[in-house]
């Protein structure tokens, strides 16, 4: 599903907290955009709590820890940019933060946003299906017979 207009920030930072990091590298490093920045912020790894509610309506418990990574990015001009993404590739975090403030530049936002985030969102779009598929695929209906002696 191609997007005539630009994605939001928050769906843009979405689809790059979900790449993995070495396709993000690849597209980054294809476009030859400029990659100088000063790290304001990491990127530093940490654990966030989880907490989780049964049925999505009942008591919160706590569920466990989740590895975080996070970093934010000053380009040369100003801009600043954040990322937050599970697990520990700093690298990937650095980029996607590096990313966030080039986004902000108008002469990088739409090639960023056609060149390196519409193939991210339709590469996770086709794993999400194929993920579908393959659980639709073990499916199991049960149901109930009746003998009819009422």
């Amino acid at each position: 599903m191609e997007m005539t207009a630009a994605l939001s920030r928050q769906e843009a930072m979405g689809i790059l907290a979900r790449a993995p990091g070495k396709r993000l590298s690849e597209l980054f490093n294809r476009e030859k955009l400029p990659a100088e920045g000063q790290n304001l912020r990491g990127p530093e790894t940490g654990l966030v709590a989880l907490r989780g509610r049964i049925g999505g309506g009942g008591s919160p418990f706590n569920f466990g820890d989740a590895t975080v990574t996070r970093a934010s990015v000053k380009l040369p001009t100003g801009e600043i940019g954040h990322a937050y993404a599970l697990g520990r590739e700093q690298e990937k975090v650095r980029l996607c933060a590096l990313l966030d403030a080039l986004r902000q530049r108008p002469e990088h936002a739409s090639r960023i946003d056609s060149e390196i985030l519409q193939p991210l969102r339709r590469e996770q779009e086709a794993e999400d299906r194929r993920q579908r598929e393959e659980t639709a695929a073990t499916r199991v209906d049960f149901f109930t017979m009746t003998r009819g002696e009422d």
